[in-house]
């Protein structure tokens, strides 16, 4: 039986975070099979990353592990590490340089940035690491205790509005405003990236679920579809009549030309499934050639649903439960901003003194 689009990225990732552990202490490996049911394979494959690079950073900068590889370091070893020493890190990792190799096999620095977010993750996996050590009394003491958590600074959610979106589905219906040469793929494009772009702006699902859709994931006796949502878990999912429209269009392109052995709903020109950088394209080539100020992603098509769906339900549960966040303190957050127009109406309906 062949593997699902979510099997295949979980090999992939999988694949990565064994190559990087072979650079990284015998504990650290440790670490990760004693995780390994906890999280899902991106959240193991970042934290090695993060991991990688603080090893790294010890060996270069830190006086006690000069001359060390990283895969030499042993656990007694992270003793001599303070929470200053950590602190350092946290403030490296703002602004750093990578050594790469280009095609020619000619060294060259790539420039990295982390602002909170990225620093958060690099904090939890070094958090991760020190409670898993302490509690198997390899170290006796914990400084990531001390490790102050940056403060996410939330940022207002870029939406668009009905004329805009409006605007947007044309363009990609149409193609009128696109180059001459984009005009020769979009014949051929054009119901794949109608269905494409319909889709993420009327169910508001993630660009991961979306391009790992299968079309027998499809159900139109009651228009849902079956997703695997971010964590690994399966959910269900419901649309209206105009994405019905667009996907029904889509199937019967493709059961007309059908791919032997492929059922991935969205596929790329090489007739292999399609990427998720891909995806953004599609959606970054008709924003941009409609004319729409505003910077559109995928992401953002997904904020417009949520946005939509909060302000005509005023049900933040149903808003958290469709878009699939874990929390709902995670859709507050996004969509403050809705709630705060809605409290400036209660306060202009509330009279004190009645005429």
């Amino acid at each position: 039986m062949a593997l699902t689009y979510h099997e295949e990225e979980n090999i992939k990732n999988f694949k990565k975070t064994e190559n990087i552990l072979k650079e990284l202490p015998n504990f650290v490996k440790e670490f990760f099979i004693a995780i390994n049911l906890k999280t899902s394979s991106r959240t193991r494959l970042n934290y090695a990353y993060d991991l990688k690079l603080f090893f790294n950073y010890l060996v270069e900068n830190h006086p006690d592990f000069e001359g060390k590889k990283p895969s030499e370091i042993t656990a007694s070893d992270l003793e001599k590490i303070t929470a200053s020493d950590l602190d350092y890190f946290i403030d490296y990792t703002t602004y750093y340089e990578k050594s790469m190799n280009s095609a020619k096999n000619k060294e060259y620095k790539l420039g990295r940035k982390n602002h909170e977010t990225g620093k958060k993750r690099k904090i939890a996996a070094i958090r991760s690491l020190y409670k898993y050590l302490y509690k198997k009394e390899k170290i006796s003491s914990n400084p990531t205790t001390l490790l102050e958590t940056p403060k996410i600074h939330e940022k207002n959610i870029t939406v668009l509005e009905p004329n805009e979106l409006a605007i947007l589905l044309d363009e990609v219906e149409s193609g009128a405003s696109l180059t001459e040469r984009q005009k020769k793929f979009h014949e051929k494009t054009v119901v794949r990236d109608l269905a494409l772009v319909t889709l993420l702006a009327g169910t508001g699902i993630r660009i991961s679920e979306c391009i790992g859709l299968n079309i027998s994931d499809i159900n139109f006796d009651n228009n849902s579809f079956k997703i695997v949502r971010k964590g690994g878990n399966e959910s269900l999912l419901y649309f209206g009549d105009e994405v019905q429209e667009a996907l029904e269009n889509l199937v019967e392109q493709r059961k007309a030309n059908p791919v032997p052995g492929e059922d991935a709903l969205f596929l790329s020109s090489q007739k292999r499934r399609l990427t998720a950088r891909s995806a953004q394209n599609i959606v970054k080539k008709y924003s941009s050639a409609c004319g729409i100020i505003k910077t559109i992603s995928p992401h953002k098509l997904r904020s417009t649903f949520g946005t939509n769906l909060y302000a005509e339900t005023g049900d933040i549960y149903l808003v958290a439960d469709v878009l699939g966040h874990a929390d709902v303190n995670t859709t507050k957050r996004h969509y403050a901003r809705i709630k705060e127009d809605r409290r400036k109406i209660a306060a202009k309906v509330t009279k004190l003194r009645k005429e």
